[in-house]
């Protein structure tokens, strides 16, 4: 594996970053509103490019990926309450069972398109919620409380969201990226070229599925409280917002359509009674001025590891190797 200059300039950029966000909140210039917010764009961030995978890659219509979070934040919340397990281990577990669940879902749903899949999917988010709402022994409708607040803007936090980005933007690079790109072009023609579609689809499917997990145990652990009400339909369609809002298919704009709806619903929290008038006004002027989003297309040109992205040639020789 090859690193580039442009990989090497991202990663300096975030750590520079990193490192000016830190002495301004160990100075006292960012207050603790602002360290929150800092947090919820970070969650964002790594919710918005994990579904982008999914929906902006791979062309599937998946809307049930609160579901996914709820897993991540429930699981990695029973770990560090009741088995005391650090929470960087806990996170990680969190992860690999929402990808678990990821190609359990994604195995018999992600046979169907369009509409058809959006309903499946949208029914395993309801469906994860009514069973954690039936269940005691994680606190059934209150939920859980007292959970450890141990996600702050640390090093924890500067690196899972870091690791999101580095992680799917490299995949979308590669030859794999290439062939879920194809699939999202053109299924039948991909399929006929001997790309093996239900796999790529499964991967993209419990590859964004671990992130939004490892997400969903970030936020259960900032906010003490979580409870199944929190991980609804409604969440899975402010994240879809997100993707659509920077640009389906681009890495870039689901990281800036994550900022900006996150300050946008910071900066309206002290009118909410015009807080979702502005916020849908501002959508639908989007969609009107602006369809294909704030960056359209774009890609993330850094973070990227070697000289050159895959070629059409590479995806169709690996997927008929495979």
């Amino acid at each position: 594996m090859k690193f580039n200059k442009s990989f090497w300039f991202g990663i300096v950029f975030s750590l520079i970053l990193y490192g000016i966000i830190r002495i301004l909140l160990t100075t006292g210039v960012l207050d603790d509103v602002a360290e929150s917010t800092l947090i919820l764009v970070c969650i964002n961030v790594m919710l918005a490019v994990s579904l982008n995978l999914i929906n902006g890659i791979t062309g599937q219509f998946s809307i049930g990926h609160a579901g996914f979070m709820s897993i991540g934040a429930y699981v990695s919340a029973i770990l560090t309450l009741n088995f005391d397990v650090p929470l960087v281990f806990a996170l990680l577990i969190a992860g690999f069972v929402a990808a678990l669940f990821g190609v359990l879902i994604g195995i018999p749903t992600l046979r169907l398109n369009g509409d058809y899949l959006a309903i499946a999917t949208l029914g395993f988010g309801e469906i994860i919620r009514i069973v954690l709402l039936n269940t005691e022994y994680v606190g059934g409708a209150s939920g859980l409380s007292g959970i450890p607040a141990e996600t702050t803007w640390t090093t924890i936090m500067f690196f899972f969201t870091l690791l999101t980005i580095v992680v799917i933007n490299n995949f979308i690079r590669s030859s794999h990226g290439r062939a879920c790109i194809a699939i999202r072009e053109n299924e039948i023609a991909a399929e006929a070229m001997g790309i093996n579609t239900t796999l790529y689809k499964v991967i993209a499917f419990s590859l964004g599925a671990l992130f939004a997990g490892i997400a969903g145990g970030l936020s259960a652990h900032k906010f003490y409280v979580i409870n199944p009400g929190s991980f609804n339909f409604l969440k899975s369609f402010e994240i879809l917002v997100m993707v659509v809002l920077g640009g389906l298919g681009s890495t870039a704009g689901s990281i800036l359509g994550a900022i900006v709806l996150t300050l946008l619903f910071t900066a309206l929290q002290n009118t909410p009674e015009l807080r979702m008038i502005i916020y849908s006004v501002i959508l639908i002027l989007m969609m009107i001025f602006r369809p294909k989003g704030l960056l359209g297309s774009t890609g993330l040109s850094f973070m990227k590891f070697g000289k050159k992205e895959a070629k059409p040639d590479d995806v169709i020789s690996e997927s008929s190797s495979s």
